[in-house]
């Protein structure tokens, strides 16, 4: 999906925080400054964490209590090799009574476990847009992400109608170019 904007980013994560269940794993990558904080902030809102949720990239894992299901964040973007990440006692805070994010997962991917849900973050067209793809892995995320599809249509449709298809590009059987537009995107060259 394209995120617009840095609230639009936690809302999504806010839409998937219903799904979450103690043990769950989300690796988040991408873009440096693409939102992956952010995204955890709408996490935390999402399970009812009051604290303010914070980058822990120089603490390296913070953790938070208090809302549905307590939350563990990792940021593993500072570490250089990943006998780093396991001398650390990694595995020890992959807790199942708790829901773990790890920042910059896709660096640690080998660590992960097999069942997790992965988020790209990249800068989209525009400086405030970003590019989010969420990435099953395992069958137990693959079973839910027809829910979470439909969570994230529920809290956008209202005002979203290209939540899913990039600037140019078409639903599935559609025909090339007939994708929603942007208010932003130039018009068609029929209209100039």
């Amino acid at each position: 999906m394209e995120s617009r904007s840095p609230e639009e980013t936690r809302r999504l994560a806010v839409a998937l925080s219903p799904l979450l269940r103690p043990g769950d794993v989300l690796s988040l990558g991408g873009d440096l400054g693409a939102g992956k904080t952010t995204f955890v902030q709408g996490l935390a809102i999402g399970l009812g964490i009051t604290e303010r949720v914070t980058s822990p990239s120089f603490v390296l894992l913070k953790e938070y209590l208090g809302g549905r299901y307590p939350l563990i964040h990792m940021d593993v973007y500072r570490l250089e090799r990943m006998q780093e990440v396991v001398d650390l006692g990694y595995d020890e805070f992959l807790d199942p009574s708790h829901i773990v994010v790890v920042e910059w997962g896709d660096m640690v991917e080998p660590l992960l476990p097999k069942e997790h849900l992965s988020i790209q973050m990249s800068y989209g067209a525009a400086d405030s847009r970003r590019e989010i793809v969420l990435q099953p892995r395992g069958f137990q995320w693959e079973m839910r992400m027809q829910s979470v599809r439909v969570l994230i249509e529920e809290l956008f449709s209202v005002d979203r109608d290209d939540l899913f298809f990039p600037p140019g590009d078409s639903p599935p059987g559609s025909p090339p170019g007939t994708g929603p537009r942007h208010p932003l995107d130039p018009p068609p060259q029929e209209l100039l």
